[in-house]
């Protein structure tokens, strides 16, 4: 599956910063209607090391009202968290009804770093790809709308990554030793990864692979599935007439981004599968 994913996908920067300003009033709106609507919203970030998951999140969340999203830095169990049933921690972190919740790392570690760094044992990490899609069927039955990314990049490309960070010291705390292991572990962390994708994408929560290598490109196709997820639900909701009563909605229609031409990236090609 990722070995057919186009990594050479571009977005130029004038393209990217002329669409950035209609993506990001579309999200704003999105964001507002989910909250009115009473629509929680969980969005997953996965993805190699240095693929550029902090920096999308950091663009989508300087395009959001704070007051309405919460993001949650996700690292390994520990006292308590060791104590409860592996999912109690990510339970508690879910967001309430039209609020969103954006996870740097999720769950989803138990049948990643977990699995290949042997800190669950086979049996718990082959039980975890049940126990995520019915948390997950749970979620999408009370309401959620789940997104999940997995920004990809090359082994190659990482390393090139973790070299320039190196060599910056603004920026090399970035890069530490255990990186450097993960990256040797490329192969076993990517046949983890195929697994994950085959198992745990369904229905009411589909994954998105992200080709990465384009910080433009990236970031657009991350923007443009969110919002085509969430301006389809709420085309979905009925519409109130001024009397209170209820109609179709016409409402917002999951489009591409406004005024971008034909062949704007966003929508993924390998995108949700």
């Amino acid at each position: 599956m990722l070995e057919q994913v186009d990594l050479d996908k571009q977005l130029a920067k004038a393209e990217y910063d002329r669409i950035l300003p209609a993506l990001g009033e579309r999200l704003y709106a999105a964001q507002k209607a989910s909250w009115e609507a009473g629509i929680p919203v969980v969005i997953v970030f996965e993805g190699w090391d240095a693929a550029g998951k902090g920096t999308t999140i950091r663009l989508l969340s300087s395009l959001m009202d704070p007051r309405g999203f919460t993001i949650h830095p996700i690292r390994e169990a520990r006292g308590e968290e060791k104590r409860r049933p592996w999912l109690w921690r990510f339970w508690l972190r879910l967001p309430g009804r039209g609020h969103w919740a954006i996870f740097d790392r999720s769950w989803y570690g138990r049948v990643l770093v977990e699995r290949v760094e042997e800190l669950a044992p086979p049996k718990l990490w082959r039980r975890a790809y049940r126990d995520i899609v019915d948390f997950e069927r749970t979620l999408a039955d009370e309401g959620y709308a789940i997104l999940k990314f997995w920004l990809h990049i090359t082994k190659k490309e990482q390393k090139r990554r973790f070299k320039r960070l190196s060599k910056d010291p603004l920026t090399a705390w970035h890069v530490a030793p255990e990186d450097w292991e993960h990256h040797a572990q490329y192969d076993q962390y990517a046949r983890a990864v195929e697994e994950m994708l085959e198992r745990t994408t369904t229905e009411w929560g589909p994954w998105t692979i992200v080709e990465a290598t384009d910080r433009h490109f990236a970031r657009a196709t991350v923007l443009e599935t969110i919002l085509a997820a969430i301006e389809e639900r709420l085309a979905k909701l009925p519409a109130r007439t001024s009397t209170g009563a209820t109609t179709a909605a016409a409402g917002p229609s999951p489009a591409t981004a406004v005024g971008s031409p034909a062949g704007a990236p966003p929508s993924p090609s390998t995108g949700t599968i």
